[in-house]
């Protein structure tokens, strides 16, 4: 779940990339990097574990500016050690020339792939899958760098949204059933890459289209080429992205994900009322527009009762259990006089593992609330995802375990509605159909992997 974001053709290249990665934070706070060509053409890497802010300095930046062409990266990992060695944008040199490349998403058959390259004397420099596709563009034999982006991609399987530069040819690539979105726009001629159109916004770039599954962009001196290499598959969208991922002011597969969110929260009033309740407050901040829908739907006031503090990262995609729990107790408080004395709708996206609802319920009945009600404005997450959630075993995931009953005394509320699979899906945009949701009904579109895991060793994001 990283953010990734690239452009050919602007003189300051490296500088918009930094700035849109700022708005692709949200989607990765481990570790933050650009790759950039400098005026005479030559590659190079600027990477730091930490946010944007911290790790990409603007006087580094400042020594690539002219080269025209950069990609940039915000890193998540889904399991795989947080690490510089697996910070990205990767670089390497090959015959070819350099390749360095961002990836958003996880391959499922990355140990088969490894173990393949490792067979044929491959030595790597990280735990990443995403590195596999580095050393596969380098064997590749096809003339161009869009075709050496495509044989290289036969046979690997899973979620990828690539931005890959070779030479001054800027490759963008998603895979054939479209796990992750990625956008394209365009900024005073120059061609940008985005994980979500918030980070067109921020640099003030014009939305032009979505990359669509099984596509590969090129972009080079001669213009903007597209191919479709691979067989058509069906499409399968990550549901979770507008569930929780995306930023609300992002405009993902097509449609909005506040308005997908807010539809969200509707269709859980309708589903879950709360008879009695005096308000409805979110957990913020990526449930606020589904409280705001539950409360228009319900008729209850919309009330903030949890104030977070926006200098904490968000708790989900912290690597550790530890840095989850640690990061609860500072990033939100709760206000004594909107919860005192009232019975009240906490609204949630999701419940994970648990342990953060459990903290935040006895934050609320501390300052005094006399019910609370919970409602997940997604169904129950009862499988792992192989495609770039941070969920890989089911002994994680609370819902999996526990029946509703039990799940509501483990978090301590007093009553606990989910909303359900099929209202989930017929409320996000072009739904109910083309949407991934293995996580929450075990349909998977692919095998599991066969050693799930190994997929521990890295995701790339």
């Amino acid at each position: 779940m990283c953010g990734i974001f690239g452009l050919r053709g602007h003189p300051d290249a490296a500088a918009v990339t930094q700035l849109g990665l700022y708005s692709l934070q949200h989607r990765g706070q481990e570790s933050a990097g650009i790759a950039a060509l400098d005026r005479a053409g030559e590659a190079h890497v600027m990477k730091r574990m930490g946010l944007v802010s911290e790790g990409l300095l603007e006087e580094e930046v400042e020594t690539l500016r002219g080269g025209g062409t950069a990609i940039g990266h915000t890193r998540y990992s889904t399991a795989g050690s947080s690490t510089l060695e697996n910070a990205q944008p990767v670089l390497a040199r090959s015959r070819g020339g350099h390749i360095a490349l961002a990836h958003n998403g996880n391959l499922t058959n990355a140990t088969e792939l490894r173990f393949e390259l490792e067979e044929q004397g491959a030595i790597f420099q990280s735990t990443m899958d995403s590195e596999a596709i580095v050393h596969r563009i380098a064997r590749a034999s096809a003339r161009t760098p869009e075709g050496r982006v495509s044989e290289a991609l036969q046979g690997v399987e899973g979620a990828y949204c690539l931005l890959i530069v070779l030479g001054d040819t800027l490759v963008a690539a998603r895979d054939p059933r479209g796990w992750r979105p990625l956008v394209m726009g365009e900024l005073n001629g120059a061609a940008v890459f985005a994980s979500e159109t918030c980070a067109l916004d921020i640099v003030g770039a014009t939305y032009v289209r979505d990359v669509e599954p099984g596509e590969v962009v090129a972009v080079d001196a001669e213009g903007v080429r597209s191919s479709f290499p691979f067989p058509r598959q069906e499409a399968r969208k990550c549901v979770f992205e507008h569930v929780y991922f995306a930023r609300p002011d992002s405009r993902i597969f097509g449609g909005s994900v506040d308005r997908a969110r807010r539809a969200l929260g509707r269709q859980l009033a309708r589903e879950c009322p709360a008879p009695g309740a005096d308000l409805v407050f979110s957990v913020p901040d990526s449930s606020n527009s589904a409280a705001l829908g539950f409360a228009e739907e319900a008729g209850l006031s919309y009330e903030l009762a949890l104030i977070r503090n926006h200098y904490v990262g968000r708790t989900f995609i912290q690597p550790t259990q530890g840095d989850r729990d640690s990061k609860v107790r500072v990033k939100y408080n709760a206000v004594r006089e909107v919860l005192e004395g009232k019975s009240v709708v906490m609204v949630d996206d999701s419940i994970v593992r648990g342990t953060t609802t459990r903290g935040l319920v006895a934050m609320v009945r501390a300052a005094g609330a006399r019910e609370v009600h919970m409602r997940v404005s997604s169904a129950p997450i009862t499988g792992p995802c192989y495609y770039g959630i941070d969920t890989p075993n089911r002994e994680e995931l609370i819902a999996a375990n526990l029946s509703l009953e039990e799940i509501a005394h483990a978090i301590g509320v007093d009553s606990l509605g989910y909303l359900s699979l099929d209202g989930m899906l017929s409320s996000v945009p072009s739904g109910p159909t083309g949407f991934c949701h293995a996580c929450f009904s075990g349909d998977y579109p692919t095998p599991p992997p066969t050693d799930p895991d190994k997929l521990r060793f890295g995701c790339g994001c």
